[in-house]
């Protein structure tokens, strides 16, 4: 869908805010919906070379730790497949890693503790390691937390990730899983490992602070460190990836393992509590109360965020040429939010269901609990159950049948919990338990029932 005049107006003028008091010589801003791009903006110049030419939707720029989401995406996808648990060692994939404490799951959420770079100084030297010397950087590096205890990003952490996805894979390199399971699947036929040659790339920057002239940044090869931040992509791919992100296909990423890495592992933002990370993707709140779950990307010469709201389907992103930009989290969701706001999704129209389960007539309307009135109701057949004065944009518990008078809540309010149908002698239903607690027809105190 295109967006309305005004829309893009009022999208334009936040793009060109964002380059301008950012100074960014070449920006690439845009919202999507179900993967496909709504609104693009290129403000300044993708390459200084030739200063007239703004970045389009097909402009490659280095998307730095964006490429953290695709190593996650593989981990989950190999862990569904029963080559991995999340809670297995380091070391039962990586033979001879030290640590042996550290986790799959605490690689992934940023909660192992383990320094944030690999050893050397890798920043200053720009001598990344490659695989043949990952695990003895792994080894030689500190733990410089106990886990779980606080959030402590860590590159080497992911590029450990990418070993592991390289090694159970059965390929030669990450990259080569990274294509296979995911870009050629996906069709992200524009999603490299680095700036690929020939192609319309975007030049990286240095702004100084103190003059307007940038200063051309050097082009980094990360070796073993591309797992976490070796990825170059375009407007179309990463907009296709986040709708990839909202709605998975199932032969890639069962949609169940994506709503798992979008479950808060620990808190990033402990001030405000606006910002937390899952299993490989940050989570935000805006002002509105949406979550946005994707990531940001920060390398030499460039800036990226790409962020999507699951239940429109709606992402935002901004590319950036510049080695100090503008907040990117902020300003891509700031752009999609803004699209929300001025037009939202249109809701699905109500289909009208075939038929009431006859095991559940007996169990639909008013029911009570802890003196909580709660409202059971049937929907294309399933059982659901919502309290009575539960916000409306609050999802119901949906449940499932196992048998007979029992079932299992599958999604909401006590998710994995049985819920119990008591029936009496003549076979009415009488009372239900919902997590072991007693669900009324009239409000009971505790023992009242007995």
């Amino acid at each position: 869908m295109a967006f309305s005049e005004h829309t893009v107006r009022h999208l334009d003028h936040l793009a060109i805010t964002t380059q301008s008091e950012g100074r960014v010589p070449g920006l690439a801003a845009g919202v999507a919906r179900r993967g496909v791009l709504a609104w693009t903006k290129g403000v300044g110049a993708a390459d200084l070379a030739a200063p007239g030419v703004a970045p389009d939707a097909d402009t490659q720029y280095p998307i730095a730790s964006n490429s953290k989401t695709f190593t996650a995406v593989a981990i989950m996808a190999l862990r569904d497949e029963g080559k991995l648990h999340l809670d297995d060692a380091v070391g039962t994939h990586v033979p001879g890693a030290a640590h042996p404490e550290v986790t799959i799951r605490q690689l992934l959420a940023h909660t192992s503790g383990m320094q944030r770079e690999p050893v050397g100084d890798v920043f200053e030297t720009l001598e990344f390691p490659g695989r043949d010397a990952l695990v003895d950087n792994w080894n030689a590096a500190e733990r410089v937390g106990r886990p779980h205890t606080h959030w402590h990003y860590s590159n080497l952490a992911f590029s450990v990730l990418g070993e592991v996805v390289t090694r159970l894979s059965g390929t030669d390199t990450w990259f080569e899983a990274i294509r296979t399971r995911l870009l050629e699947p996906l069709g992200l036929t524009c999603t490299t490992l680095g700036v690929a040659p020939g192609g319309r790339a975007a030049g990286r920057y240095f702004v100084p602070p103190w003059s307007d002239v940038p200063v051309a940044e050097p082009d980094l090869l990360v070796g073993a460190v591309d797992a976490a931040a070796g990825l170059a992509s375009t407007l179309t791919d990463m907009a296709r990836w986040g709708g990839f992100i909202a709605d998975p296909d199932p032969s890639i990423l069962s949609p169940d393992t994506i709503e798992e890495m979008c479950q808060p592992q620990v808190v990033m933002d402990v001030q405000g509590w606006t910002a937390a990370f899952g299993l490989g993707l940050m989570l935000f709140r805006d002002d509105a109360k949406r979550t946005w779950v994707g990531h940001t990307g920060g390398w030499p010469g460039g800036i990226t965020g790409v962020f999507t709201h699951r239940e429109s389907a709606t992402t935002g992103l901004v590319l950036m040429n510049s080695t100090s930009s503008p907040d990117p989290a902020a300003a891509a969701i700031t752009y999609a939010s803004t699209a929300l706001d001025r037009e939202p999704v249109e809701p699905e129209a109500w289909t009208p269901g075939t038929a009431v389960p006859a095991e559940l007539a007996g169990v639909l309307g008013p029911w009570f609990s802890e003196g909580t009135e709660f409202i059971f109701s049937v929907r294309q057949g399933a059982l659901e159950a919502r309290a009575a004065k539960a916000p409306a944009n609050k999802p119901p518990a949906v449940f499932e049948r196992i048998e007979a008078d029992l079932h299992r809540t599958v999604s909401g309010r006590e998710r994995g919990e049985l819920l119990r149908i008591r029936r009496a002698a003549d076979g009415t239903v009488e009372a239900m338990n919902w997590a072991t607690y007693l669900f009324t027809r009239e409000p009971l105190a505790f023992g009242e029932w007995l």
